[in-house]
């Protein structure tokens, strides 16, 4: 073991306790509105921090930093766009949300067009999410290898049995409330990490930047080429980060489960808007991290473990931290792990069930058949965790950003083609899933433009096949969404 004895019992108390609190949720629990969305209970400003928990992971917290190691900031172009999607969101998909008692957001599919589109994006979201979620877990290996020097399977099963746990016994309160205490343990750590290699870079601030200018303008953050094939570059970053943004944050049932657990439509939205600056942020944070560390870097003989970008920000909390701060920060890492997955693991077992699931009558009976999906869903995390993904954040945003692209076109051709028929979203939808595959295997096309492509083409393949039925829109089932349980 490469940390100090008192670090290790730092993290051991904390995945104790949060596991712990998180179970204690239980209590009161009688509906699946409980289980699923907290009651609608939960503070705009909690909403708000599991959110920006969610859209963090561990791939943040590692990758990021990396990224800006080897290039410069211009991911916040990309987060310029995730911006301007929460507005757009506000305007376009929050209200309908809140038309109804909805506990998924394709049970909105269903109100428009019928069960077999509701059933179509649910399963595409439910391989999706787990497949993006398996890379998350499988990052946490990645900073246990370096801090132990062990192997990375026992401490991804480790992770996913305590959140699973909590998961299984809290439900959605579970969820939101140890995001909020995850998310301010991840800040506080990142900024103590911020604070210590200013302290550590002789010169401070000043010598971080003359040093970055002189490695190639590694603070650059605007690159106003066009390009199809750059990922980081102004217009994809601002185009491609808008839809991704209104797609993850829209149609993923991850992240609108969130906004359905607000107490109404006015604290959704105040919820969603608060998350993008807070995201804003601690990406700025992230990225400056990873410029500092290049600068130590060249100071002190930082290596690169295996060669691997993903690895240099957790082995400067292992080997140059002081004792107490290394355990605290591995402690945050650990935590948005864990964050991510509960999440997940939600928002999974409520799809499962809502979207594909047999309905049930009484209050019992349903809470046991939840809990159970929620285990089957810990059990395939855990093993899809334990695959090698390669650099994982750019593996988890491509894996995402390929079907994205169709579902956000679904819902936007719901919303804004009165037009539209459900056998004219089905082909539109197919359509757009395998465009992006082809896409994705065949062309050069930047991940940033994934889902642009996507929802354009799901839109007009969807409007085209829907002219045949012009005027006949599904009702058969359009109820059915707001009177589930």
């Amino acid at each position: 073991m490469q940390i100090s004895s008192f670090d290790f019992a730092i993290l051991v108390l904390y995945l104790a306790g949060i596991t712990l609190f998180g179970a204690r949720f239980r209590r009161g629990q009688t509906t699946l509105r409980d289980y699923f969305l907290g009651g609608r209970t939960a503070p705009w400003w909690a909403l708000a921090l599991s959110i920006v928990a969610t859209e963090t992971s561990t791939l943040t917290i590692i990758s990021t930093p990396g990224i800006a190691f080897g290039g410069n900031l211009g991911f916040l172009q990309l987060v310029l766009g995730y911006l301007v999607a929460r507005v757009i969101l506000c305007v376009v998909l929050i209200p309908q949300y809140f038309q109804g008692e909805f506990y998924t957001a394709y049970q909105l599919l269903q109100k428009r067009f019928g069960a077999r589109m509701k059933s179509a994006a649910a399963i595409i979201f439910l391989i999706t999410r787990a497949l993006a979620e398996g890379v998350r877990i499988s990052a946490i290996g990645k900073v246990v290898s370096v801090a132990f020097g062990t192997g990375e399977r026992i401490s991804i099963l480790l992770v996913a049995a305590l959140t699973l746990f909590y998961t299984f016994e809290g439900g959605m309160r579970a969820v939101i409330w140890t995001d909020v205490i995850q998310f301010t343990l991840y800040l506080t750590g990142s900024i103590a990490a911020f604070f210590l290699l200013l302290h550590k870079i002789p010169g401070g601030w000043m010598e971080v930047t003359q040093a970055a200018a002189a490695a190639g303008g590694k603070l650059r953050v605007f690159d106003f080429t066009f390009s199809l094939t750059q990922s980081y570059t102004f217009w994809s970053g601002v185009l491609g980060g808008t839809f991704l943004t209104m797609a993850s944050h829209g149609t993923d049932q991850t992240m609108v489960q969130r906004l359905l657990a607000a107490r109404n439509e006015r604290d959704s939205k105040t919820a969603l808007l608060a998350s993008g600056v807070i995201v804003f942020v601690q990406f700025a944070l992230f990225l400056v991290i990873g410029v500092m560390l290049f600068v130590y870097a060249q100071r002190n003989l930082l290596p690169i473990p295996g060669g691997d970008p993903d690895r240099i920000f957790p082995y400067f909390i292992v080997h140059d931290m002081p004792v107490g701060l290394t355990g605290l920060v591995l402690a945050s890492i650990f935590a948005i792990a864990m964050s991510n997955a509960s999440g997940s693991l939600n928002s999974l077992a409520s799809s499962s069930i809502m979207d594909l699931g047999a309905k049930h009558q009484d209050a019992v009976h349903p809470l046991r058949h939840s809990r159970r999906m929620t285990l089957i869903w810990g059990m395939v995390l855990a093993l899809l965790g334990m695959i090698r993904w390669g650099p994982v954040l750019v593996a988890g945003l491509t894996i995402a950003s390929i079907t994205y692209g169709a579902l956000l076109g679904i819902f936007l051709l719901g919303t804004w083609n009165r037009r539209a028929t459900e056998n004219g979203a089905l082909v539109g939808f197919v359509t757009g899933l395998v465009s992006l595959l082809v896409i994705g295997i065949c062309t050069p096309l930047a991940w940033t433009w994934y889902v642009l492509a996507g929802t354009i083409v799901t839109f007009a393949v969807g409007s085209l096949a829907s002219l045949g039925g012009a005027g006949q829109l599904h009702s058969g089932e359009s109820t059915e969404a707001s009177r589930q349980v």
